[in-house]
């Protein structure tokens, strides 16, 4: 009997998982050496003020991502309330702050708060809107691809269906009837059965 072999089928490990861990380890050896570094050359006093400058900063920066998020959120609802009671389909272009990457703006606060000057530089680059716009781009381009090679019947395969839509905006659910399907005396054969009573 052997023990510690691995089953058959067991998921080969992703490349990401393998490496992420070193990948944290690597980035905070380099965040405390930087910090040394500048803590000899400028002084202790200014790397304090540093830190507690870019952790007010990306304070800032997340409640402002924050207000920015929940007030499009609002005016979206209000769009789609408008549009229902008119009876047309918003349009997504339409929508006040759609190109804010306000996702992106967030992180890059979360990266001020965090401590060390690799993820202040980071998060800096962030705050600027063609950097974030650029990511966003990336981002959007990646998913797509990802939808797009998803096996039938997965999770991504569902909410890439559920993303199609008519040209004016709407979802269209419903089955496929073919007009070519053999017909009986009360429609497509099989498909209905003779009243009971005549």
């Amino acid at each position: 009997m052997t023990t510690g072999a691995p089953p058959p089928h067991a998921p080969k490990r992703s490349r990401a998982r393998t490496f992420l861990p070193l990948g944290v380890a690597a980035w905070l050896v380099l965040e405390i050496w930087l910090l040394t570094v500048v803590a000899n050359a400028a002084g202790g006093l200014t790397v304090l003020l540093l830190l507690v400058g870019g952790a007010v900063l990306g304070a800032t920066v997340v409640k402002r991502a924050g207000r920015r998020a929940f007030a499009n959120l609002t005016d979206t609802f209000q769009q789609a309330q408008a549009a229902a009671r008119s009876g047309t389909a918003p349009d997504p272009a339409d929508r006040k702050g759609a190109g804010d990457r306000n996702g992106f703006l967030m992180l890059g606060g979360l990266l001020l708060m965090i401590p060390g000057l690799i993820s202040d530089a980071a998060g800096l680059l962030l705050l600027v809107p063609q950097v974030r716009a650029a990511l966003g781009r990336a981002a959007e381009r990646a998913v797509e691809r990802r939808m797009a090679a998803a096996p039938p019947g997965s999770l991504q395969d569902a909410f890439q269906q559920a993303r199609i839509h008519r040209p004016d905006g709407k979802v269209v659910q419903g089955e496929v009837v073919r007009d070519d399907a053999p017909q009986g005396p009360y429609g497509p054969a099989g498909g209905q059965h003779p009243p009971l009573m005549p």
